[in-house]
C-alpha cells in the first residue's frame, strides 16, 4: 500500500523504558481481551499480562474504558493519506489501511468488545466519542479536498459521507462476520465515488 500511514511503533528490546510500558500494557490489553473478553481486563491482570506495576499504568491512563480505547487505538488508529489528486485512490487507501488492521489475529472481538464497553460506559461516552472522531478524520479530509477539486458535490454532508465509508466494512466484520475482501474494497470505492460525487445533468 502506497501512502497510508498508521500511528504505531515498533516493538523491539531496544525500546526506551516508556516507550515499553506503553506497548507492553496495551498489548496485554488486546491479548486479554481477544482471548477472554472485556471483562477480563483489569487493572490487577493486565499489570501482570505487561509485567508493569499498576501505578504506570494509571498514570498513562485513568480509568479501564481510556485503557480499553488506547489499546484498540495502537490496533486501530488514526491515518494519514497524501493527496494522490483522486478521491478513488485516497478512498483505496483508507479501505486498504483499516482491512490490513482487520486481518490482524483478535480485531474483530476487540472491536466487538470496544463496542459493547462503549453501550455500558455512559460516563465515558465521550472518551468513545473523540476516539471515532480521530479515526474518521482523515475520510473527512479526503471528501474535503474532494470537493475542493470538484470531484465531490458541495452539497454533500461530510460527515455521513465519511460514515457511509467507515461502517459497511465494520458490518461486514462484525455482524456478517466475514473478512472484507480486496474486491469488497474495490466495490466500496465504487459505490461512495457514485453517492458522493456530481449526478449527470
Amino acid at each position: 500500500m502506497v501512502g497510508a500511514r498508521t500511528q504505531k511503533t515498533e516493538r523491539g528490546p531496544g525500546r526506551p523504558r516508556q516507550e515499553r510500558v506503553t506497548d507492553d500494557t496495551l498489548e496485554a490489553v488486546i491479548e486479554l481481551v481477544t482471548e477472554q473478553g472485556v471483562r477480563a481486563v483489569t487493572m490487577d491482570a493486565v499489570a501482570a499480562r505487561a509485567g508493569v506495576s499498576k501505578p504506570a499504568i494509571y498514570r498513562r491512563w485513568p480509568s479501564k474504558q481510556a485503557l480499553i480505547i488506547a489499546a484498540a487505538e495502537s490496533r486501530i488508529g488514526p491515518l494519514s493519506v497524501p493527496d494522490l489528486g483522486d478521491i478513488r485512490a485516497e478512498l483505496r487507501e483508507v479501505l486498504t489501511a483499516r482491512l490490513a488492521a482487520y486481518r490482524m489475529p483478535g480485531t474483530a472481538r476487540l472491536l466487538a468488545e470496544l463496542m459493547a464497553s462503549a453501550a455500558e460506559a455512559d460516563a465515558a461516552r465521550g472518551d468513545y466519542v473523540d476516539y471515532t472522531d480521530r479515526l474518521m478524520a482523515e475520510t473527512r479530509r479526503i471528501l474535503q479536498r474532494g470537493i475542493a477539486r470538484g470531484e465531490v458535490r458541495p452539497d454533500i454532508d461530510i460527515r455521513t459521507a465519511a460514515t457511509l465509508v467507515a461502517a459497511p466494512p465494520l458490518y461486514r466484520l462484525l455482524a456478517e462476520r466475514e473478512l472484507p475482501s480486496d474486491r469488497f474494497v474495490e466495490d466500496m470505492v465504487d459505490m461512495v465515488v457514485r453517492a458522493v460525487g456530481h449526478r449527470p445533468v
